[in-house]
This record gives C-alpha cells, structure tokens and sequence, in this order.
C-alpha cells in the first residue's frame, strides 16, 4: 500500500476514534449534570470536567433554578447521542433526552408536580480544545419533540 493509501486509511480512522471520544465526553456531562441535580448544586466541581461554554452556563442555570425552588432531582436522564458530523476539532450530536425517571422533587421528598417527564430533541457539539473535548453548546428542545 502506498503511503497515500495509508493516510487515506489513518485519515478514516481517526475520525472513528474522535466520535467515540465526544460520545464519551456527552455521557459524562450527563453523569455530572446528573450527580450535581441530587442536591442542585451549580458549583458543582464536576461540571466543568466535560462542559464549557454555553453548554456549561446552561447546565448552571438549570441548577440554580432548581436551587432557588428548593427542589433535587432523583433518577437519571437516558441518553443515546447520534452523531450528525464530525471533524477533528468537533462533533455534532442529536439525542433524543428520556427524563422520565429523572424528576423534580421538593426537599421534604414529594415530587414537585404530577407532570410526567418525557423526551426531548437535543441538539450538542463537542469541541476539542486544548486537547481535551468538552460539549459546549446544548440545547434542549420541549418535551415531546422527539
């Protein structure tokens, strides 16, 4: 095989390797998101570890807003991220979010309303930057749309 060849085949593959690398970074965001709602706690130290940008200002807002209605969440998200497109530098994913066994409860343990959860359209880009990958924009679409 030519050297050509073989940068064609290196070219491939590494893409792979970076799309494996930003699903596992958007998973992890979830799980910090996830360990951080059971108190709601925005100062989280985890939630950086996989956040920046937008996407960390977001997950903040959503706690201290659950913070400030003096509510937890219990349960966890399921996640199953496709990938849209990928370069080197960044991944762009689209998830269909299921929060429904990951609900608001006030702190005396009675959920916060009778408002079942459901699934939301999530759209998410991952970002290398300074070697690491870090999602940084995130958006939740409403329940229901997807």
């Amino acid at each position: 095989m030519s050297s050509e060849g073989q940068g064609k085949a290196t070219a491939h593959a590494k893409p792979e390797a970076e799309k494996s690398e930003a699903l596992a970074v958007y998973h992890a965001m979830w799980r910090d998101l996830t360990v951080a709602s059971r108190t709601s706690d925005p100062d989280s130290p985890w939630l950086d570890d996989h956040a920046t940008g937008g996407a960390l200002e977001l997950l903040k807002y959503g706690l201290k807003k659950s913070k400030r209605e003096g509510v937890v969440s219990k349960g966890a998200p399921q996640v199953d991220p496709k990938v849209v497109s990928a370069t080197s530098r960044r991944v762009v994913l689209v998830d269909c979010v299921d929060d429904r066994h990951w609900l608001l409860y006030k702190l005396n343990g009675e959920l916060k309303n009778h408002v079942p959860g459901g699934h939301l359209k999530t759209d998410a880009a991952v970002q290398r930057m300074k070697g690491a990958w870090k999602v940084t924009d995130l958006f939740m679409h409403g329940t229901g749309s997807c």
